[in-house]
């Protein structure tokens, strides 16, 4: 799970126009790096400016922590205990605050960042050795004929066989912009190959058009709110309206969410800046955000969803309904109506937790309630035993809708 590793995250339907996410906030990553040296850390917090003491709670901890390290009868790692106890704090809080080890944060950044470096390879390891599970389109990989099922055997010659994939993979990024050799295996021939390890650009956009009663309807598949999706999206879009479509799909089946920001990129593409898009509380505090768009668009739009659509997802699918009257297709949305914002540990461990609430634009909390659609399809029985556009009736229903 790291930037050249397997990503174990459920697939959309669409193989060929999918990109797979971990779990993701909804508002853009709030990065602070912070001191963990135990006796400091607690220390501060513990103490103000003043000296005075302000937090009893805290220095009972302290106390039982200093207990622990004094009188435990065997070997303790202190930084291991720290994040135990970070990890204990962090349960008793809803289900969307969590600690995020180390590989995790890197995979989680990775995806919301939408890029890396390295090959343009995913890669994971069983008894083999470290296998390649995909290739990037377009990437130094793809361009040199590596391909899914190639068992990587040797990095600048030297063997990779006790390596795992993090090790592999902190390997390839410390040779940002250099060229490396690397050593495969197909079919029992081993060929080595030079590679340059640059920034691969992950693509969680993708379009096409469908034909139907003289109409042209575009299709718009986000995979996530990656930090580059919204230029995607902006590209793909721009295809689209040259082919001169009648209507439009935005298909975030799947999608679990992103950046905040990267949602209100793409409605300001839609909706001019006199359109609230969502709401903030904190407390009894509400605060409206605006479009920053400079026109409304009149294109008819449909949006398909279901119950794996969240945060993001929702945000932009909750504005487009109520702001643009956009048509919404499928099931119920996954319900996550809560913001998160992400703390920095100085070994690269991280933690989120759950800062505030956001509403749609005209006031409603969908958190564990979800956005229901104007028109609920389930998928059919046809579609799962052959997942094929012309199978998947959630899809042909907005179409059908949007030629109306």
């Amino acid at each position: 799970k790291t930037s050249d590793s397997k990503k174990e995250n459920k697939k959309t339907k669409k193989s060929n126009k999918t990109f797979r996410t971990n779990e993701v906030v909804i508002l853009m990553l709030i990065t602070i790096s912070v001191s963990l040296v135990l006796g400091g850390v607690f220390a501060s917090r513990m103490f103000g400016q003043s000296g005075h003491k302000v937090e009893s709670e805290l220095q009972e901890f302290i106390n039982d922590y200093q207990y622990i390290i004094n009188n435990y009868n065997g070997k303790i790692d202190k930084k291991e205990l720290f994040d135990a106890a970070l990890q204990g704090m962090l349960s008793q809080l809803d289900d969307n605050s969590m600690f995020l080890s180390k590989n995790a944060a890197k995979n989680f950044n990775i995806n919301l960042e939408g890029s890396y470096q390295g090959f343009g390879l995913e890669v994971y390891k069983d008894e083999k050795g470290i296998v390649i599970s995909r290739v990037f389109d377009g990437s130094a990989a793809a361009k040199k004929g590596l391909k899914a099922g190639d068992i990587i055997t040797a990095y600048n010659d030297k063997s990779v066989d006790k390596m795992d994939v993090d090790e592999f993979a902190d390997k390839v990024i410390k040779d940002k912009d250099k060229s490396v050799k690397l050593t495969y295996k197909r079919d029992g021939k081993e060929t080595t190959v030079k590679l340059k390890v640059s920034q691969v650009n992950l693509k969680s956009v993708a379009s096409t058009i469908y034909a139907k009663e003289n109409k042209k309807i575009g299709y718009i598949q986000i995979g996530i709110f990656a930090n580059n999706t919204s230029e995607q999206f902006k590209e793909e879009l721009a295809k689209l309206k040259e082919e001169k479509i009648d209507s439009l799909i935005i298909d975030v089946r799947y999608n679990s969410g992103g950046y905040l920001a990267t949602a209100e990129k793409i409605l300001s593409m839609f909706l001019d800046s006199s359109h609230p898009i969502y709401q903030i509380q904190k407390g009894d505090l509400k605060t409206k955000h605006y479009s920053k768009g400079k026109k409304d668009e009149t294109v008819k739009i449909a949006i398909l969803v279901n119950n794996s659509s969240a945060s993001a997802s929702e945000v932009l699918t909750s504005a487009l309904s109520e702001q643009y009257k956009a048509i919404v297709v499928g099931e119920k949305t996954y319900g996550k109506g809560t913001v998160q914002e992400m703390q920095d540990l100085t070994d690269g461990n991280q933690y989120k937790i759950t800062t505030k609430n956001w509403l749609t634009s005209k006031g409603k909390w969908i958190n564990e309630k979800g956005i229901e659609p104007d028109i609920k399809v389930s998928l059919s029985k046809e579609y799962a035993e052959n997942p094929t556009e012309e199978n998947d009736n959630q899809l042909q229903t907005a179409i059908n809708e949007l030629i109306k």
